[in-house]
């Protein structure tokens, strides 16, 4: 064996030096020093960020199974911008007293996802492929469950699991249809071999649904609003951000490189899926009054306009989808995160417990209203630019009334988005959350989120820099 090919895996192999130092500390470390587990997961997961930053030249290794180039090097960097927010979001949590006994068990299998999303995204077979998107969605499951004193958490990660194997089964079941066409699992070797045939269309088919399950596309949406709600709420925020993230690119991946020549087959199906996605998840969240269900259905509509990305088929719609799951990263972690300091004080997640939230907590208000605001795409909120960038992609490409529907959805979007500003300053209750001090940890989360809303739209070398390595990806 060349062991030279391990070399470029260096992200896959820092993340796996972090998951087992970890594991020794929570295993041998004494009661006194697991005090600091928690800021010790931060700082090394910051420190494997920091080694991994500059991007990766355009390279593979073991045969073409693993890939690597600039872009997902950058992909890679922002699931772990995300995946430390969520950490650092989490510390207040893992110390209360039903979830510290789990704290170990909580970063290890969150980063060991997170290791399934590094090979997903750069295999380049559907064996690696699938052992990544196993390693990323099974350990959830366990995470979801975290908090056994909750009846809905035991049937959240139930329902998790059904979800889970069943796409799983769907999609392997479609890679099986791929592989009695073209002999072969490569994703080369398939794009050359496969043909417009009616086996090669059903396998197709199939993987698309395995797929839609794991984004939360319509119709196969139905898990994600029991989940997020009955997860805890720093479970829901890595599911609702990172795992949809990964999982989006990941298929743009496996549609440019494996299914290009039958992209007029894809294409329209991709086309209902995300009208479907963006009205419904819009329809369904204006109704929510629990926020873990409000932001479930958002990000259902989310995940619709991302995938304009993907339907687009430039690179600049591979870069606004990259820069548009960047956003969201921030945007939706700030949401997220204002919920968690006001559950973890009194465990409140309904929208009408935000009533006159402005009078007693004006920092988590007004941290709140930007990620509703950046959500909704108000400009000249980081969210604003994140959409016009991925509509003006699609719409470059002809898709001009698929670009009109996603318009007047936003349109929606901005009504319920502004039904939270609406309660917490426009509303009163005389039953008011009242005012209090959130953690340290916490508080800088937020802030770093709510800088990243501010300043992403306005430093535009970051979109500049995501487009022009976009270049030559994925053959585009």
């Amino acid at each position: 064996m060349d062991y030279s090919n391990f070399l470029l895996m260096r992200g896959e192999l820092s993340l796996i030096a972090v998951i087992v130092l970890l594991f020794f500390y929570d295993t041998f470390g004494s009661k006194k020093s697991q005090k600091l587990f928690s800021v010790t997961a931060c700082v090394l997961l910051a420190a494997q960020t920091i080694f991994n930053i500059i991007p990766s030249v355009s390279d593979s290794s073991f045969a073409g199974m693993y890939q690597i180039s600039p872009i997902i090097s950058i992909v890679k960097t922002i699931l772990n911008i995300g995946t430390l927010l969520v950490f650092i979001q989490s510390i207040a949590w893992t110390k209360l007293e039903h979830v510290v006994v789990r704290r170990g068990e909580f970063y290890i299998l969150t980063l060991m996802t997170l290791l399934g999303m590094y090979l997903m995204i750069s295999s380049g077979n559907f064996l690696l492929f699938f052992v990544g998107l196993e390693t990323a969605s099974l350990p959830i499951a366990t995470l979801v469950a975290m908090e056994k004193f909750r009846h809905d958490s035991y049937e959240a990660a139930a329902k998790y699991v059904f979800i889970a194997v069943f796409s799983s089964a769907l999609m392997l079941l479609g890679l099986s249809y791929v592989y009695g066409v073209t002999g072969t699992l490569y994703f080369e070797d398939i794009a050359a071999r496969i043909g417009d045939t009616p086996l090669a269309m059903v396998g197709l088919v199939f993987f698309l649904a395995g797929m839609g399950f794991k984004i939360s596309l319509v119709p196969f949406h139905l898990w994600t609003a029991d989940v997020y709600e009955g997860a805890p709420t720093q479970v829901t925020s890595y599911l609702s951000v990172i795992s949809k993230g990964a999982a989006v690119f990941a298929l743009a991946l496996v549609l440019f490189k494996v299914f290009p020549a039958v992209e007029s087959v894809w294409q329209p199906i991709l086309y209902g899926l995300i009208i479907a996605t963006i009205t419904i998840g819009n329809l369904f969240a204006i109704r929510q009054k629990n926020l873990k269900r409000f932001l479930a259905f958002s990000s259902i509509s989310q995940a619709g306009y991302i995938m304009l990305g993907i339907i687009a088929g430039s690179a600049a719609g591979m870069g606004s989808l990259v820069y548009y799951v960047l956003v969201y990263i921030f945007s939706n972690l700030a949401a997220f995160g204002v919920i968690s300091a006001i559950e973890n004080k009194t465990d409140r997640v309904s929208m009408d417990d935000y009533n006159g939230l402005y009078r007693t907590n004006p920092k988590l208000s007004l941290a709140m209203m930007l990620a509703m605001f950046s959500l909704a795409g108000i400009p000249p909120f980081a969210g604003f630019f994140s959409k016009f960038f991925i509509f003006a992609a699609a719409a470059e490409q002809g898709f001009y009334i698929l670009v009109l529907i996603a318009l007047i959805n936003t349109i929606i979007s901005l009504y319920y988005y502004l039904l939270v500003v609406k309660a917490m300053f426009i509303h009163q209750d005389d039953c008011v959350i009242p005012s209090f001090q959130s953690s340290g940890a916490l508080r800088l989360s937020i802030s770093v989120c709510v800088l990243g809303i501010v300043l992403l739209g306005i430093i535009s070398v970051i979109y500049t820099q995501i487009y022009q390595v976009s270049f030559g990806v994925f053959g585009l």
